[in-house]
């Protein structure tokens, strides 16, 4: 019997468990979930389509609300779970406004009552992607990082407050002017396609995007090499933190890519969709510190899984396309087939691919993989009790790396 000892976190004492904050956050939660309820209800009077996508649109974001609930409850002081609540908030904001913009302004010639409030929480999406900027740079304790990021972030709050007002300055004029002109998905049409009075805007914004491009970057750079210099729990923050914006930067650019195209690239769309959750998720794990050492074992996992489904997708293509085009082979014969190639290579083509992904990305694992296969292979040539005692409390250790370890052996 072997007993293996590990760290044990003890329960830090502090005023995080305060009732104002913590409940702050649940508030603002519930305050999230009651917009997109809103939002779903309204687009539903409003006679606007609720596809499959923005079902998946909605999951993504309501992935922001749980983190930031959870990290906002059990560390109120770090601003991280609040940004992220933020975030949820204003885009279900921006669809409820929207969804009562194209009911109001659109179906009822703008006679419902609150119509101006609508189009003045239009906007919204404006914070939401500034909020989301601001995960990068607060990223794990939620404090503004001193040195040469302290620069970044004044060029980036001070575009962001150009940009915020300009959208807001152009809502609010077109409520005074008596000039509301709705779009077909419930925007302005002076913010979504500024002309005239409002062209200002546009330059505003070929000026804003490029410049919050350019910070996200910078951040993420200074992550980079942050994290080869970090080490132990703050390098694995790190890793989640970038693991996670990778995704998640992939999954914008793509959803950016197709989003006007349509057919098969439904599908991708969902997967972009879903692929936001990386960020929320990855933050979440980084600040609360759950699973944090198993990073290399979900980025390793998650890279030989995409690679075997690739290499089984191209498979059984090729063995569908070889067999109907070349063979002649009828096509429900080619695609049995085809599917009975891919299950039986399956399994063989991941357990390889898993050790070279483990290899590259989880070293640490695959050491400890060979060490025990070599303890394995001594054993089954060792007789003496007293050396295979020592020589498995050695394996454990140097495999496991516990805080403690021990073996215990029955009377014989």
């Amino acid at each position: 019997m072997i007993g293996v000892g590990g760290t044990q976190s003890a329960a830090v004492p502090g005023r995080r468990w305060g009732i104002a904050r913590p409940g702050a956050a649940l508030a603002v939660s519930v305050l999230t979930v009651v917009a997109l309820t809103g939002a779903v209800v309204m687009s539903s009077t409003a006679k606007q389509p609720l596809t499959f996508s923005s079902l998946c649109q909605g999951v993504a974001f309501l992935s922001f609300t749980v983190v930031g609930t959870v990290v906002a409850w059990h560390q109120p002081r770090n601003a991280m779970g609040w940004v992220l609540l933020g975030i949820p908030l204003f885009f279900f904001l921006d669809d409820l406004g929207s969804s009562y913009t194209i009911l109001d302004y659109r179906l009822h010639g703008g006679r419902l009552p609150l119509g101006w409030l609508a189009v003045l929480v239009t906007p919204s999406w404006a914070p939401a992607i500034v909020l989301a900027g601001l995960c990068l740079l607060l990223f794990p304790d939620g404090r503004i990082p001193s040195g040469r990021g302290k620069p970044v972030l004044w060029i980036y709050l001070g575009v962001a407050a150009l940009w915020l007002a300009g959208a807001y300055s152009i809502a609010l004029g077109d409520i005074l002017g008596g000039h509301v002109h709705i779009d077909s998905t419930g925007g302005l049409t002076n913010l979504d396609y500024p002309a005239g009075p409002s062209a200002w805007f546009s330059v505003l914004q070929n000026v804003f995007f490029p410049v919050i491009a350019v910070c996200w970057l910078a951040w993420l750079v200074g992550k980079a090499v942050t994290y080869r210099h970090a080490r132990g729990e703050r390098r694995l923050q790190l890793k989640w933190l970038l693991s996670g914006a990778t995704v998640f930067i992939a999954a914008a650019v793509g959803l950016v890519t197709i989003n006007t195209k349509g057919g098969w690239l439904d599908a991708v769309t969902v997967l972009c969709t879903l692929g936001i959750m990386a960020l929320p998720v990855s933050i979440g794990f980084g600040i609360l510190k759950f699973r944090l050492y198993d990073i290399d074992r979900i980025i390793s996992r998650t890279l030989a899984y995409a690679i075997v489904t690739g290499l089984l997708v191209a498979m059984y293509a090729g063995v569908v396309l070889l067999a109907t085009g070349v063979l002649q082979i009828h096509g429900s014969v080619a695609v049995a087939v085809a599917t009975l190639a891919a299950a039986a290579l399956f399994t063989p083509v991941r357990r390889r691919v898993q050790r070279a992904v483990d290899r590259r990305f989880n070293r640490a694992r695959y050491d400890a993989d060979r060490t025990v296969t070599a303890f394995a292979a001594r054993l089954q040539d060792q007789v003496e009790l007293g050396q295979v005692r020592a020589d498995l409390i050695e394996v454990v250790n140097s495999a496991l790396e516990p805080q403690h370890s021990s073996v215990w052996t029955g009377p014989s």
